[in-house]
């Protein structure tokens, strides 16, 4: 009951608790938006906090241009590790193991100290990738090699950027190409080589001469800054062969292609696969065809491969079949390679070679 002499009107009521609610309203508006905002952050969200910022690649993923651009550098710091051993005649070399034919396989302080470069620089730009290396890394060694994630100019030029699921990518290195006449100061030989492999096809290929200095690459379906030679000779041939098989190859091409074929001994797979192809560089001989009829391991011919896949060329088994860049690490049925020639009639020339390789 009201004091006695004051009356509370209606009108005075409601304006009272219009009042009352609108300083309630102020004192939890600002409570309630805080807990919604907070319940909102709390759940991902498409485009949130929790996603990758727009234009990065997602978890898994990976940029082929970017690993195109570090496998250069990790060919070009490898091979300044070969030539620094090489200069300083500090190879240590000593046997690690001998080959199908029974030869001595070499190794290297050039070999492990290219390999410890390359691989730390891959595998640290790259954590997820499969790395397979001709040398084994120490797994005490944690060497850090950083990349700066910079791209060279002609490769932004003519590569786009192009993602693929990490776990589709194996990378093969050889940190040193032609060990044998790395150890005899045959020195035009050498090669560093890093290859990637998309579901086990060869896409990008790095093939780089550290006493030059010259690097090749080349990406399928992309570019390259190497170009194939046009002139041949398919009636005779000039053929390219290893020097410790050039006398099993020599008769039979010879039977095949005829007296005037003219049989290359040489080292190293990747310097082999620079002969097929337009090289501006004095110590490189020109050859129209890659023959080896033994065993070979894959870091061997993986970026010969995808040099010569981007450049319209092949290299296949001797009967003729595609090589798998997965599984094991050596392919068993020799290889021969071309390009801008008749590939299929190339192996349709050579039948007896396939049986050679696989002794």
């Amino acid at each position: 009951m009201a004091p006695m002499g004051i009356r509370l009107s209606p009108l005075g009521m409601a304006v009272f608790c219009l009042l009352g609610l609108g300083v309630l309203y102020h004192l939890y508006s600002g409570f309630l938006a805080g807990r919604f905002a907070f319940f909102m952050l709390s759940e991902p969200a498409a485009g949130g906090a929790d996603q990758p910022p727009r234009g990065s690649s997602p978890v898994g993923a990976v940029d082929l241009r970017e690993l195109l651009a570090v496998s250069v550098l990790a060919a070009v710091s490898g091979g300044q590790e070969v030539k620094r051993v090489r200069d300083g005649n500090v190879l240590n070399a000593k046997a690690k193991g001998k080959t199908r034919e029974g030869a001595e396989e070499q190794l290297t302080s050039g070999d492990l100290l290219s390999n410890r470069r390359m691989f730390h620089l891959l595998k640290g730009a790259f954590p997820d990738v499969q790395i397979n290396s001709e040398e084994r890394v120490d797994a005490s060694d944690h060497e850090t090699v950083t990349w700066d994630r910079s791209i060279p100019e002609d490769i932004k030029q003519k590569i786009q950027p192009k993602e693929v699921p990490a776990e589709s990518v194996t990378v093969w290195i050889d940190p040193l190409d032609a060990t044998q006449e790395y150890t005899e100061d045959l020195r035009q030989y050498v090669t560093t080589m890093v290859c990637v492999a998309v579901n086990g096809k060869p896409v990008i290929g790095v093939i780089h001469k550290p006493f030059s200095p010259y690097t090749a690459w080349a990406m399928v379906d992309g570019g390259s800054n190497i170009k194939a030679r046009s002139s041949y000779n398919e009636k005779t041939p000039r053929i390219i062969v290893s020097r410790s098989h050039a006398g099993k190859v020599e008769q039979v091409a010879r039977q095949t292609f005829g007296n005037k074929t003219v049989i290359i001994p040489a080292g190293g797979a990747g310097y082999k696969v620079l002969a097929l192809l337009d090289v501006a560089e004095k110590n490189q001989e020109k050859a129209d065809v890659y023959i080896h009829v033994t065993y070979i391991k894959k870091w061997d011919i993986c970026a010969g491969n995808a040099v010569l896949r981007a450049l319209g060329g092949h290299m296949t088994t001797l009967n003729g079949e595609e090589i798998s860049y997965t599984g094991s690490d050596g392919n068993e049925g020799g290889l021969i390679a071309s390009i801008n020639m008749n590939h299929k009639a190339l192996i349709e020339k050579l039948p007896d070679l396939e049986k050679t390789s696989h002794k």
